[in-house]
């Protein structure tokens, strides 16, 4: 039998399921528990396939707009990346059962946004154009109160607009360089410009970034679980490659591309916040076939945060 080539894997912590996720998640598994199948949901609860299929799997329907729902009493879930204003409107308009599932840092932008608004300010969103979330919170307030950002290059773009009363709320799922350097610009052109009182990007991306940024240096390629459409995975991979990775984005096993990894001595896996651990499992089950592994874990901090269900969900006990 040939001798496996041998390869480090540092698995970076934190890594996978955020808090709002696994609120997500729960609600959906919980729903369909209590209330029976179906369950429908709008927009993919979290951005994975895996998830999404499981769910399915168990009994949740899966639709974009409430208008693929029929007159129904079973319950519409709305997704971890929150929603417009018009969507529980039209929700109470067609008595459904609707339970909200947005994550309570969206939901935080969500209320700096409208506090804003009340106080005559121009909104500034700096996030990505057609994300669910940046859909969802400019969603909140009229049309044209909220104006998107997506780079430097548009922020420097921007009308002077003198005495205008200006402030930013960001997407939660931005890469934090990224956005530092669009923030910088506001600032630099815009000194009076408002900002949040904590920063929107979530504990969860962040977190995540930090250990990615941390290992870069000691591998020759980072692994990032997650799906394509996962905007915090999306920038995981980013920060790697900014750090002279090799990086890639994988779902599981099958998108593994070996040519890369030849002669790597070490190699980092992260994952998402919407990428559940067996994913990673079946990752590093794929690497342990093909190389004898040494395994380690870089950990940059730990993570205690835990959001309670939404209210209609929630035991009486609980509640």
């Amino acid at each position: 039998m040939e001798k496996k080539p041998p390869l480090k894997l540092i698995l970076c912590a934190p890594r996978g399921f955020c808090a709002g996720v696994v609120r997500a998640i729960d609600a959906v598994e919980r729903a369909i528990a209590r209330y029976g199948a179906p369950v429908y949901v709008r927009h993919e609860i979290v951005h994975n396939r895996y998830v999404v299929e499981s769910l399915k799997a168990k009994g949740a329907i899966f639709v974009e707009e409430l208008s693929e729902i029929p007159d129904t009493r079973s319950p519409v879930i709305f997704s971890a990346h929150g929603v417009p204003k018009s969507v529980p409107a039209e929700a109470e308009q067609r008595n459904f059962f609707a339970i909200d599932a947005t994550c309570p840092l969206v939901t935080k932008v969500h209320r700096e946004a409208e506090i804003h608004h009340r106080r005559g300010r121009r909104i500034l969103l700096i996030g990505h154009a057609g994300h669910p979330e940046v859909v969802g919170t400019m969603g909140q307030l009229p049309a044209g109160a909220v104006q998107l950002v997506q780079s430097a290059e548009e922020a420097r773009a921007l009308p002077a607009g003198e005495g205008e009363d200006l402030a930013y709320v960001t997407q939660t799922t931005l890469s934090l360089g990224d956005t530092a350097e669009i923030v910088a610009v506001l600032k630099e052109r815009f000194p009076k410009i408002a900002a949040p009182h904590k920063q929107d990007i979530c504990y969860a991306t962040t977190n995540r970034q930090e250990a990615v940024k941390a290992v870069s240096a000691k591998v020759d390629a980072v692994v990032v679980v997650g799906s394509p459409n996962s905007s915090n995975s999306q920038r995981l991979r980013e920060v790697a490659e900014r750090a002279g990775c090799i990086a890639r984005l994988v779902e599981g096993r099958k998108d593994i591309d070996w040519s890369l990894y030849e002669g790597a001595a070490a190699i980092a896996v992260t994952a998402g916040a919407s990428a559940p651990e067996v994913l990673v499992n079946e990752v590093i089950e794929a690497f342990g076939e093909r190389y004898d592994l040494t395994i380690e874990t870089l950990s940059t901090g730990s993570e205690n945060v835990f959001f309670p269900l939404p209210r209609e969900l929630r035991d009486e006990t609980a509640a």
